[in-house]
C-alpha cells in the first residue's frame, strides 16, 4: 500500500467518524427534546446514547489512533517483538 492509499484510508476513517458524530448529536438532540416534552422515562434516550456512543468511540479510535493502540503500526510493532523473542 503506497502513501496515498494510506492517506486516503485515514481520511475516509476521519470523515466517517465526523459524519457519525454529527448524526449522533442531531438524533440524540431531537430524541432528548421529545423525551423531555412527552415522556417521563428517559430509558430510550439513555440506551440510544450509550450504545451508539460505544460505536462512536470505536470509530474515533480508528480515525485518531492513540499511540497506535488500534492502528496498523501497533500490529507491526507486536510482530517485531514476537520475532525478537523467538530469536533469543
Amino acid at each position: 500500500m503506497n502513501a496515498r492509499q494510506k492517506a486516503e484510508k485515514i481520511v475516509d476513517a476521519k470523515i466517517k467518524f465526523q459524519e457519525n458524530l454529527y448524526k449522533y448529536l442531531i438524533v440524540n438532540g431531537v430524541l432528548a427534546i421529545f423525551s423531555f416534552i412527552f415522556f417521563d422515562n428517559y430509558t430510550l434516550l439513555l440506551s440510544v446514547m450509550f450504545f451508539w456512543g460505544i460505536f462512536l468511540i470505536i470509530d474515533f479510535l480508528k480515525a485518531y489512533p492513540l499511540n497506535n493502540i488500534v492502528g496498523e503500526g501497533y500490529r507491526e510493532e507486536m510482530i517485531q517483538k514476537e520475532i525478537s523473542k523467538m530469536g533469543d
